[in-house]
């Protein structure tokens, strides 16, 4: 874990609550670092969007993020990080970093042979994930299932009950039928569904959750930056893990932030209510 005598200000965003995901693994890194994360609501969920409209919203979110301070910029969603990471990167320079499909550590662990990837259409569309496809997976099968309906399920919070598991079923059951013995949750919102996913797949299936290899990279890119700067490293005993971050991030929604704030308050309770704030970007 890495802390500095100063913070540097890190930007997280998602079509809604998902990217929470990832901000819950790099809390584990970063304690006490300045987040600001954003669910965009408003506009959820990016999966069906053309890749012009997930740029202008990738876009816009990148302008506001930059004048809150943030230095660094993660794009917690596989959809936007395909459509539209590139665009990023040619237009702002501060660095971002976005979803890694994890078909690597997939395809280099089982033992079946065949693999599962449960994504959003646009991310199984999407150059990134396919040029993975083709370098790491060429002797593997990989079964693919677009997760339609999941994400607007995790947005309600019906993170388990009836619903939930038969639609979690008809996707998770053919991998393992066909023998898959890890299974790629390709969506920052599927890992709030790990339990019963694990539950449907079974003890002997894997499930691979890109977000703290993300956090890793964010961790190494926050320190390059402080670094840079001049920040001097402090010593970490006896900070409380998350009493000594939960203050310092802001949460923000361009719609209802009900369920971001108890998806939040889940990882850590004691966020108050005036770091959530509904907004227009």
């Amino acid at each position: 874990m890495f802390k500095s005598t100063e913070t540097i200000p890190v930007g997280i965003f998602d079509s809604g609550v998902g990217g929470l995901s990832v901000w819950r693994e790099m809390l584990k890194l970063l304690p006490g670092n300045r987040f600001f994360y954003l669910a965009d609501s408003a506009y959820c969920p990016y999966g069906p969007k053309t890749k012009e409209e997930i740029i202008e919203r990738a876009g816009a979110i990148t302008k506001f993020f930059i004048a809150q301070g943030a230095e660094a910029i993660v794009v917690a969603c596989n959809t936007a990080t395909s459509a539209a990471i590139a665009s990023l990167r040619e237009e702002f320079t501060v660095p971002f970093i976005g979803m890694e499909p994890a078909v690597k550590p997939a395809a280099s662990l089982t033992k079946t042979g065949v693999i599962g990837v449960l994504a959003t259409k646009g991310t199984l569309e999407g150059k990134m994930y396919n040029s993975s496809l083709k370098k790491y997976a060429k002797n593997i099968e990989v079964v693919q299932r677009v997760g339609k309906g999941l994400v607007p399920l995790v947005e309600k919070g019906k993170l388990e009950g009836g619903e939930t598991e038969r639609l979690l079923k008809s996707y998770i059951l053919p991998m393992v039928e066909r023998g898959a013995d890890h299974i790629v949750l390709g969506c920052t919102h599927y890992p709030f569904l790990k339990e019963s996913i694990q539950k449907i797949a079974g003890d002997g299936v894997t499930l691979v959750d890109p977000a703290p290899a993300v956090a890793r990279r964010v961790y190494s890119v926050v320190k390059e930056i402080a670094e840079t700067k001049g920040y001097r490293e402090i010593p970490l005993s006896g900070i409380d893990l998350y009493k000594s971050c939960y203050c310092d991030t802001t949460f923000y929604s361009t719609g209802d932030i009900t369920v971001l704030k108890n998806l939040a308050r889940s990882i850590i309770p004691q966020i108050p209510d005036n770091l959530f704030l509904e907004i227009e970007v």
